[in-house]
Formats: C-alpha cells, structure tokens, sequence
C-alpha cells in the first residue's frame, strides 16, 4: 500500500470550484485548503503506478494548475528497509571490542557530528 500527500494549486477564483470536485473525485482524499488556492490531498494506491494514474486523474480536472506529490508512504518499502535493520547488528562488533583501542578506529562518516576538536588534534600532531 501506497499513500501520497498532494499539493494542488489553482487560482483563487476557481477554488471553490476545485475544492468541490477534488470532494466529489473518487481518486482522492480532500484534507484542506487555503485562500490562495493551495489544497491538500491524499491519494492510495497498491503500488506507485495506480498512484500515478490517480495523479493523472487529479490533473485532468478543470482549473488545477498543478498537483505536486509532496510525501510519500510505501509499505513495501518500509518493510524492505525493515528487514535490512533486523538482520543487522545496531552497534558494530568492533565498538563492543574491549582489545581495539578507540584511538585506532578510523571515522569516516559525517564530519559535522564529529568531534572537530579530536579531529584537529589528530592533524596537529601529524604536523609536527
């Protein structure tokens, strides 16, 4: 199961208009809509195709200039993306290790979480 979150925009003077048949539209779930003619939508579908002709649908109405997919859910792959953390460890092997020194592991990762302070450091002496 599929579900995505839907801007559609049209002008202010058709809202209503708009806002009405996007209700009445058997491709959709009508959510909200503002003065300037943004609205929310949801739509569902069994996979992202049935999801695209759904959009396609909602496109083809009178008065929409736009419908933007903005969110998007999928079961199938959240459950791949489950299955790939179950069969993994949470804290690699080598940081349960108490005969690996900490200052021998090699960081590779986001230097923005890192210690920039350890890191320079480590190049200060490598300097000298």
């Amino acid at each position: 199961m599929n579900i995505s979150s839907i801007v559609v925009q049209t002008l202010p003077k058709h809202l209503d208009e708009v806002v009405q048949n996007l209700k009445e539209c058997e491709a959709c779930d009508y959510h909200m809509h503002d003065e300037i003619g943004r609205v929310i939508i949801t739509i569902e579908g069994k996979n992202v195709e049935e999801e695209l002709e759904k959009l396609r649908v909602i496109e083809s109405l009178p008065h929409i200039i736009s419908a933007d997919m903005q969110m998007a859910y999928s079961e199938e792959e959240l459950n791949e993306h489950m299955q790939v953390l179950e069969n993994s460890d949470v804290v690699p092997s080598m940081l349960n290790d108490d005969n690996i020194n900490p200052d021998d592991i090699v960081y590779s990762g986001d230097l923005k979480k890192k210690n920039v302070q350890g890191f320079a450091k480590h190049f200060d002496k490598i300097g000298k």
